[in-house]
């Protein structure tokens, strides 16, 4: 995920300034789709990717696009068009699944090569953006993670950076990377650390349990548990029964941050880690990687319409 890097749709227009809202909500882009409902105050981001749903540089340098955006906005009298935004929230389009995690043929590809620079820079821009969703872009928000669907390695780290972690009851989430000797480096640790402890989290990533989300909302990992069809419907229905609370709703989680931070040289050490072990793994390893990334995606085939 090339955080920094231009984008095949960008409009140059937008970069030099701010702009309006709705050029960036009308905007086609190729691996996310965005929604405003003014009435709510929320910013939906869906990941909407045609192939495997995975952290690629396609769709990080989109995702970052619209947190620049925001963040942007969210300065005073900068966007009218958005003054009453209170929420982001992140889910998906795909049905069934929030996000498979990491490029795992890129991971194949660098680890073959020994390219442990090329890991280090997937690492450190996935690891920005994690910063950026756990710090809110520096606006003043709630930030909400809705999965409906599997949501593993790279997809659990990504949403549980996140204030609030809402889940429908089949969705399922894990990390599993174990399974070919690596650990989650983007952020997993940290974030688990702070909502459960040294040894759940260590368990957690040395297990390789996929777990679902009630049993994780029992441990208090996921905030808010949804009927399945309807998360939609209850991150809406969360925000309207909570408008009157907002500014201290979001004091707490801006307490909540300032006594127990994650910091971004945290995160840029940790996944530092995570790209050196990455050059340890053998050959039955990375084929157990690419055999992975196979499944997924004969998976998403499957769900893909037949040509006439």
């Amino acid at each position: 995920m090339v955080l920094h890097a231009r984008i095949a749709n960008d409009q140059s227009d937008d970069r030099g300034d701010l702009g309006t809202a709705q050029n960036l909500l009308e905007r086609r882009f190729g691996q996310i789709s965005l929604r405003h409902d003014a009435e709510d105050g929320i910013i939906w981001c869906y990941m909407d990717q045609k192939g495997r749903p995975s952290y690629t540089y396609e769709l990080g340098a989109e995702i970052q696009e619209v947190h620049d955006w925001i963040a942007r906005c969210a300065k005073p009298g900068a966007s009218p068009e958005l003054s009453g935004m209170r929420y982001f929230v992140g889910a998906s389009k795909t049905p069934g699944i929030f996000n498979l995690g990491g490029d795992l043929r890129h991971f194949a590809a660098n680890i073959r090569n020994r390219d442990l620079p090329a890991m280090r820079a997937y690492a450190e821009t996935c690891t920005r953006m994690q910063y950026s969703h756990a710090t809110g872009f520096g606006a003043p928000i709630i930030t909400m993670a809705l999965v409906q669907g599997d949501a593993l390695g790279g997809g659990f780290e990504h949403a549980l950076a996140f204030d609030l972690l809402v889940a429908e009851r089949s969705a399922r989430l894990g990390l599993p990377e174990i399974i070919f000797n690596l650990f989650p480096g983007m952020g997993a640790y940290s974030f688990l650390l702070r909502r459960v402890g040294r040894k759940m989290t260590e368990e957690f990533i040395l297990g390789g349990k996929i777990y679902g989300a009630e049993e994780l909302y029992d441990m208090g990992i996921v905030d808010i548990l949804a009927e399945d069809g309807e998360g939609e419907a209850t991150v809406i229905d969360y925000t309207r029964r909570n408008r009157s609370r907002f500014h201290a709703e979001r004091a707490v989680y801006s307490a909540r941050k300032a006594s127990h931070p994650v910091s971004l040289d945290e995160l840029l050490e940790i996944t530092n880690i995570w790209a050196e072990t990455a050059m340890h793994l053998t050959d039955a390893d990375v084929r157990k990687m690419e055999r992975l990334a196979d499944a997924q995606e004969r998976r998403i085939a499957k769900r893909m319409p037949r040509p006439v």
